[in-house]
């Protein structure tokens, strides 16, 4: 018996190792792979940014220096490292880094364990997103990293606490929730585990999901109650019973409330008000093209109307039953 738990052991220390190794070697083969590039580089008091143009430094320390007030606020921490800042204008440069399988409609990347951030520049890709929402988002999911310590939290909270922070929620994200309530497409928070396959839309509904159910969370409870739960899965704690701890609610009851409120929140009247805007949008547009085509067409007649003083309509047709005979005083000479 002990013999076999010998080698058990073994076997385990062995595949510990070979993970190690791997990984030491998936970071140092990033690492190599980014210092192969000829990058603008700065560094100051919190962060090293490692740029392909320099326009995106302008706003961003001030951005992340934001993000990080509001963090230790939320969170009652700070990343205790600076992370590298990567902001690619280029989709190579940006794959080179992130490797690996990558979402297509992803923007960003944080990888905590490289202490990296990785960004598309919304100077040089249509992303949608401002780079005030993508910097805090990733910002925020190394620190959220950094306070699970070696567990993971539920991915959830880590997506919603990154929109909660980089204050992403828009119009869009409503209707799509709007829509996701009428059609029954509510995904469980379970299921948002697997974000990184779903497809554009149903990844767009989980990400509005994540929002509010740490909006939820928020409103409910404590104000330290991220910090209290990030605390609780640092300790190893299992994610339903550190919810419990923090909430007093089993997975499955806060799950239950959670979707009464959304429930309240989004329905046939939420997606009423919601795409009213668009008709009402259309019709404007309809509106001003009407008024331009009227505008335009007033401006020709004006133009016609312009002309027509500087042409003598008073003609002197002479007899208009002998056309050829007519008499003319000025002119004698016809005679």
């Amino acid at each position: 018996m002990a013999d076999n738990i010998f080698l058990l052991m073994r076997k385990l220390w062995k595949l510990l190792f070979l993970i190690s190794i791997i990984s030491i070697v998936n970071i140092t083969s990033t690492a190599a792979a980014v210092s192969k590039s000829d990058y603008i580089n700065k560094s100051t008091k919190h962060y090293n940014f490692h740029l392909e143009y320099s326009e995106d430094i302008k706003n961003s320390i001030e951005i992340l220096n934001d993000t990080r007030v509001r963090l230790i606020e939320l969170l009652h921490d700070s990343l205790r490292y600076r992370p590298n800042i990567y902001i690619f204008g280029q989709q190579a440069s940006f794959e080179k880094v992130v490797s690996g399988k990558f979402p297509d409609w992803g923007a960003a990347a944080a990888m905590p364990y490289q202490k990296t951030i990785v960004i598309k520049s919304p100077n040089r890709f249509n992303l949608n997103k401002t780079l005030r929402e993508l910097l805090a988002h990733e910002y925020t999911h190394l620190l959220v990293a950094q306070k699970s310590g070696l567990f993971d939290p539920p991915r959830w909270l880590n997506e919603g606490l990154a929109m909660y922070v980089s204050t992403e929620w828009g119009w869009s994200e409503n209707l799509a929730m709007s829509k996701a309530a009428v059609f029954g497409q509510i995904i469980s928070l379970a299921e948002i585990e697997n974000l990184n396959r779903f497809k554009g839309d149903k990844a767009q509904i989980a990400y509005a999901e994540s929002y509010l159910a740490v909006e939820f969370l928020y409103k409910n409870y404590s104000k330290d109650i991220f910090e209290k739960f990030l605390n609780q899965i640092a300790r190893g704690v299992v994610i339903d019973e550190a919810l419990y701890n923090v909430t007093g609610l089993t997975y499955s009851e806060f799950e239950s409330d959670y979707k009464i409120y959304l429930n309240q929140r989004y329905n046939f009247v939420s997606l009423f008000m919601d795409t009213i805007f668009i008709w009402l949008f259309l019709a404007l547009v309809v509106i001003i093209g009407f008024y331009l085509k009227f505008k335009k067409r007033r401006t020709y007649y004006k133009k016609w109307e312009d002309e027509e003083k500087y042409h003598s309509t008073d003609f002197d047709y002479g007899n208009p039953e002998d056309p050829e005979n007519f008499e003319d005083d000025d002119e004698p000479w016809r005679n």
